[in-house]
């Protein structure tokens, strides 16, 4: 499945890094611990966080992850949006709370 895909069934919306609607998507991950991520993720793992700053691209692109989903409507840095579109790593919005975005997309991937 694309990125532009899952921002289609989640209707999410997209921040910045729209180049990269079209990374492939392997799996998911889910922590808001920069640490756990760049330890833990895969490449192509979507990441599910509240984390809004300009490290989280930077982990993004070390990882060679597919996206970064921003859930409960947080709102990402200004560096961090440029980063994203840098990188070419979509940076999404959600109004759902994590539990709900990662059981969601856990469901499509999984269909």
């Amino acid at each position: 499945m694309k990125v532009k895909e899952l921002v289609e069934k989640l209707q999410l919306k997209v921040l910045s890094g729209e180049s990269g609607l079209d990374r492939e998507i392997e799996g998911c991950y889910v922590s808001d611990l920069l640490s756990d991520v760049m330890g833990n993720a895969e490449m192509g793992n979507v990441w599910v966080t509240l984390q809004t700053h300009k490290n989280v691209m930077a982990i993004a692109s070390l990882k060679e992850l597919a996206c970064v989903i921003l859930v409960k409507n947080q709102q990402a840095a200004e560096d961090t949006i440029e980063q994203s579109n840098e990188e070419g790593i979509p940076f999404l919005s959600t109004s759902m709370q994590t539990y709900e975005t990662v059981g969601k997309i856990y469901q499509i991937l999984n269909a």
